[in-house]
């Protein structure tokens, strides 16, 4: 309906919470075209690009109905990480269906996907997982990053970044904890999957 056309994504949104169907059905057909593409771009393959995209859409409405969703001007952005998280599911999940079983006389254990190189699936996951831990390594408090960054991609010991920035050893450890503790909770909040 063209009286919906004018809303912004958060107006039909809080439309769709009072009952109105043709606000969400305003939002599908803004958004559709490019959730899509960005799935089938993923996949390569139109039937599971469909069903996945059915899914982002049903999530979506779910998680609008009862009230999770939080109104913060990225809907676009939201409902693109829900596609994301949902086409590395469906590479978890064809991943697991290929796995054989050892006990059958006919496979060759030499034949295994860990033996083998990366495909081209594993490739795109790995390195969305590494945009998304560089992304939250960036919304830490700076305290935290700054042992996180000197304890993972400096290889400091304790020892050394408590010397480096001046603190105790038990506050450079505190530090860390509670940049994992932020990082494991950003990543829950946002539906982030941080494993292949």
């Amino acid at each position: 309906m063209k009286i919906y056309k004018d809303k912004s994504d958060e107006q039909l949104i809080s439309l769709y919470v009072d009952g109105k169907n043709e606000a969400f059905d305003e939002l599908l057909e803004r958004h559709k075209d490019r959730v899509y593409m960005y799935i089938y771009h993923s996949v390569k393959n139109a039937e599971h690009a469909d069903d996945i995209f059915q899914d982002t859409f049903v999530k979506v409405i779910t998680t609008i109905k009862q009230g999770r969703y939080v109104e913060n001007g990225h809907f676009s952005a939201w409902i693109t990480r829900i596609a994301h998280n949902l086409v590395i599911d469906y590479f978890r999940q064809t991943k697991a269906e290929n796995l054989q079983s050892t006990d059958d006389e006919e496979v060759n254990i030499l034949n295994r996907k860990e033996l083998s190189e990366r495909t081209t699936e594993d490739n795109i996951v790995v390195s969305q997982i590494h945009d998304d831990v560089r992304r939250l390594v960036k919304a830490l408090p700076d305290n935290q990053r700054e042992v996180l960054v000197m304890r993972y991609y400096k290889n400091m010991s304790f020892k050394e970044i408590a010397d480096s920035t001046g603190v105790s050893i038990n506050t450079a450890l505190g530090r860390m904890r509670y940049a994992i503790l932020n990082m494991r909770r950003m990543a829950e909040e946002h539906n982030i999957v941080l494993t292949l």
